[in-house]
């Protein structure tokens, strides 16, 4: 239940996570007993169940920690944030907050800034996506609210506050720095997720196959 930030390079397995410290403030995730039996069983039932490892889009917040570059893009009006994994794009409204017309893998999102800090409110996700590899996930009632605060000229503080009664008996938070990258030309890439990566390279190793 210690939702950890991934580390491990694009070409790793996906199940394969270098060892770091926890992002959530108390280490724990609030799960209601009925919601931790069965992060459990998406825990065991990873290599069919994952998200990711379908290559759909990851949501929020775990589109932010993913190891995979995003760029933040400003206009004179709204916000666009672009992400490597999937060809996800999400638009933040800075205007008015509105409503989304459905719900959708990244959500919709509503901005403002506070003094230098861009908080985002993000509602309308589907239920389908997950925090991490290890199986944390959420319901339809998913509500996260997102802090990016500058802490050097090269470098954010992100925060996501995340609340839903379905799963969650208290709202938890999640916190981290963000680096830029500084190669020269950095640009995003296209990433060609294949589905089942693993499964395809290793599966015909097993023991006994997967059912």
């Amino acid at each position: 239940m210690r939702l950890r930030r991934a580390r491990c390079p694009n070409s790793a397995p996906p199940y394969a996570v270098a060892p770091g410290p926890g992002v959530v403030d108390g280490d724990e995730i609030p799960y209601l007993a009925a919601a931790l039996a069965k992060k459990k069983d998406n825990f065991a039932n990873r290599l069919k169940l994952d998200p990711e490892i379908k290559c759909y889009m990851p949501g929020v917040p775990r589109a932010t920690y993913m190891p995979y570059p995003f760029q933040i893009i400003q206009s004179q009006k709204n916000i666009a944030i672009s992400y490597e994994f999937a060809s996800a794009v999400r638009m933040v409204n800075m205007g008015a907050p509105t409503k989304a017309p459905t719900d959708s893998w990244m959500g919709w999102s509503n901005g403002h800034w506070e003094g230098d800090t861009l908080v985002i409110d993000v509602t309308s996700q589907v239920e389908d996506t997950w925090f991490d590899r290890a199986g944390d996930f959420h319901s339809d009632a998913l509500h996260v609210v997102e802090r990016y605060t500058p802490r050097s000229p090269d470098s954010l503080m992100y925060e996501a506050t995340i609340e839903g009664l379905k799963v969650f008996s208290r709202p938890w938070k999640i916190s981290m720095p963000l680096y830029r990258h500084l190669e020269k030309n950095a640009q995003l890439m296209e990433y060609k997720c294949p589905e089942f990566a693993e499964e395809l390279l290793d599966g015909p190793l097993r023991k006994q196959p997967v059912k």
